[in-house]
């Protein structure tokens, strides 16, 4: 099958500012009130819809920073929405009024994001470092409910509120979500700095356990673990081992078929100056979109075909049997090890074929 008719873009995030009231101790932009608002002008803007187009009809996610920060924000919306690209946006929620929901609107968002790490204000401010930051997403949710705009709600994990999990997800469910993100944190831009903060392959496991546990029983919101390929391992697992058929339900804007990492293969993002990464948390870009046409980049990129080449694949991941459902992540692989084809860094998984070569080379090296 050709490239052009396997892998299209279908969810694509692009960083319209990075500007942020915010400054959370995960950010993979290091976004702050300081930072640069961004080198796309609104006609750029326009110009780079045109050009993913070209390509597809993807989602095109409104990122940032906080891109209710950027004020042509809901113009650039509109015109995205015209084009027919499915238009969503991601926002920390603070500053999220009525009026801003009547744009919201006009502009025909699909789907708003909002972030809660925690389910108390202490400890969301905390992840945040923003006294006030829990009320306002608290806030922001009960304005979108109000306005019947939908909403889902991405939570990042490390130490510090790992055991904040179970309470996170009902507490989503109570402010109306439609779905729940639970998001896996990938050591980048300022995550770089609590590295020794990140969960522990063991603690990992035991929590996707807990996911797939989770997702087996609900039926009221819609669950995701993200930037954790190996649920997709997991889930077929325990669900081989109880002698169950189970089966997840389906999200609106699916953009994995039931795939892990899929960084290059349906997803990417553009940063606020124009640099193509095969996804949000990836270190390094494989050119700029205004200076390459986004349809060369996606197709020709050294780095988007190797990352769709599982038979360049390194390490464990290389040799395990589940590789075309999870993948391992990619970006975390790069933080860790630089090197996006590595071993995927938090995953305690031995795959067969890794038992056997081991047990093989044991016995060599008894003289078996």
């Amino acid at each position: 099958m050709a490239a052009e008719q396997q892998f299209i873009p279908k969810w694509i995030a692009w960083e319209s500012t990075r500007r942020c009231n915010l400054s959370c101790v995960h950010c993979r932009c290091s976004s702050d009130l300081a930072a640069a608002a961004g080198d796309f002008t609104t006609e750029e803007a326009y110009r780079l819809i045109d050009d993913i187009c070209e390509v597809s009809k993807p989602v095109l996610v409104l990122s940032g920073g906080e891109p209710l920060m950027r004020p042509d924000i809901f113009d650039i919306a509109r015109y995205g929405t015209s084009r027919g690209l499915r238009m969503c946006m991601a926002t920390n929620g603070t500053l999220i009024t009525d009026a801003v929901c009547a744009e919201m609107k006009s502009a025909d968002l699909k789907m708003v994001s909002l972030s809660l790490d925690g389910s108390t204000a202490a400890i969301h401010d905390d992840f945040r470092q923003c006294a006030g930051a829990f009320d306002g997403v608290v806030r922001a949710a009960e304005t979108l409910r109000r306005n019947g705009i939908k909403f889902l709600i991405n939570s990042s994990f490390t130490k510090r509120n790992q055991h904040d999990i179970g309470s996170c997800f009902r507490l989503a469910k109570q402010l109306g979500a439609t779905a729940w993100y639970m998001f896996m944190i990938v050591p980048t831009g300022r995550g770089e700095e609590i590295m020794d903060e990140l969960v522990s392959k063991e603690d990992y496991e035991d929590i996707l356990k807990w996911h797939y546990e989770q997702e087996k029983r609900e039926d009221e919101i819609l669950m995701r673990p993200t930037c954790a390929p190996h649920y997709y391992r997991i889930v077929p697992q325990m669900a081989k081992a109880e002698g169950v058929d189970f089966k997840r339900r389906s999200l609106t804007f699916s953009t994995g078929g039931g795939k892990g990492c899929i960084a290059a293969q349906s997803i990417c993002l553009i940063d606020c100056f124009g640099n193509l990464k095969p996804c949000s948390y990836f270190h390094s870009s494989v050119g700029n979109v205004k200076q390459i046409p986004f349809k060369d980049l996606w197709f020709n990129s050294k780095v988007f075909n190797e990352l769709r080449d599982f038979s360049k694949y390194k390490g464990k991941c290389g040799e395990c049997e589940f590789i075309n459902v999870c993948g391992g992540c990619r970006a975390r692989a790069d933080a860790v090890y630089g090197d996006y084809l590595a071993e995927e860094p938090f995953c305690n998984y031995i795959p067969l074929k890794t038992r056997k070569r081991l047990e093989r080379e044991a016995a060599e090296n008894r003289g078996e």
